[in-house]
């Protein structure tokens, strides 16, 4: 399993229709017939008339166009006056504020941890931080705790490890960098996968920790404290 598959936010989509008309202008506008027409010129039948024109029955209309009984519209042009304006979300899809989340937070889970469990953290680091933690724990102890610290010794550095019966274990110390920065948002990424936990910050790869805890339906909360604002928290499956 590589942290890679879940970094990529996706390829973007091709919005015009297969053998569709494109738009005016358009470098892949294709030539009559199948362009739209003009205003005030008579259109050929299945031919898409210009606003303000008379469709011919069975014809679709142009945006903003009145269509006639029975008649399809443009596609995604609404059937409704009332409906959202051409383009745009409707209100039941706009993107919504989210609230920052308090911290300390806490997110029970309630299976545990499993392969192939991605978490995603998304927040701003406190301007004055001197550091912040995120652990994943149980009642046994805590089988991950990432600590980036912004001045130890005048020095940046990520310190990661686990507790065992209440007694910490070995620090490591061997993050390549330090992503973090004083009052800039970050987006974290854990990623669960069957013998260790792989850290990525900001789209790219940043560390590796190996399974001490190995109970891991008994890993049951995630828990972020310290010098940070939360604006978002999800947990996904990876296929």
């Amino acid at each position: 399993m590589d942290l890679s598959d879940a970094l990529d936010s996706g390829t973007a989509q091709n919005n015009q229709q297969a053998g569709g008309p494109a738009w005016p202008g358009q470098p892949s506008n294709p030539s009559w017939p199948g362009q739209p027409t003009w205003p005030g010129q008579q259109p050929m039948p299945g031919q898409p008339t210009w606003p303000g024109q008379q469709p011919m029955p069975g014809q679709p209309t142009w945006p903003g166009q009145q269509p006639m009984p029975g008649q399809p519209t443009w596609p995604g042009q609404p059937n409704q006056p009332s409906a959202p304006g051409w383009g745009g979300p409707s209100p039941a899809t706009s993107p919504q504020n989210i609230p920052s989340l308090t911290v300390p937070y806490e997110l029970q889970l309630p299976g545990g941890i499993f392969n192939k469990m991605l978490i995603t953290i998304q927040g701003t680091v406190k301007p004055q931080a001197q550091r912040f933690a995120v652990n994943l724990q149980g009642k046994d102890g805590i089988a991950f705790h990432f600590n980036p610290r912004f001045s130890e010794n005048r020095k940046q550095v990520i310190v990661t490890n686990s507790m065992l019966r209440n007694k910490w274990g070995t620090e490591e110390r061997s993050s390549p960098s330090f992503p973090f920065a004083q009052g800039q948002p970050f987006e974290m990424k854990i990623l669960c996968t069957a013998d260790s936990f792989k850290v990525a910050v900001n789209k790219a790869h940043l560390l590796e920790y190996k399974f001490r805890l190995h109970e891991l339906n008994q890993i049951n909360q995630l828990c972020i404290y310290e010098d940070v604002t939360l604006s978002n928290v999800t947990i996904e499956t990876l296929p």
